[in-house]
């Protein structure tokens, strides 16, 4: 009788490994992505802020930021943000972590930012 021996790559095995991790990539993915978007929007958007701060007040800087952070949904408040007018230089900093829940673990993207542009007035 004729018996038929198995070849390599006749297996399901390592399709279902490949397949697994592709499931893994794509939420990972789908849940860091938006929030590297926004983050770079609000980023971008503090460097404007900072370049254009000529006749602006610290707090009313603050308060911009603060509204745009809480627009974009990234928990950036007074307390973890601080501006300070150096001469013709204008400092940045803030510190604030985002929490990104998979099934089972959640991992917590720590931002650390530090911006010092010179202002230039228009």
């Amino acid at each position: 009788m004729f018996t038929r021996r198995r070849q390599a790559g006749d297996g399901y095995f390592g399709c279902l490994l490949w397949g697994a991790a592709l499931i893994i990539v794509a939420l990972i993915c789908y849940k860091a992505i938006p929030v590297k978007i926004a983050t770079a929007e609000l980023y971008d958007f503090m460097v404007d802020q900072a370049k254009f701060a000529g006749g602006a007040s610290t707090d009313v800087l603050k308060r911009s930021i603060v509204q745009k952070a809480r627009e974009l949904e990234i928990p950036v408040d007074d307390k973890n943000l601080t501006i300070e007018k150096i001469g013709d230089k204008i400092r940045m900093k803030t510190k604030f972590m985002i929490p990104l829940e998979f099934p089972g673990y959640t991992y917590e993207w720590n931002f650390d930012w530090e911006i010092e542009r010179p202002i230039y007035i228009i």
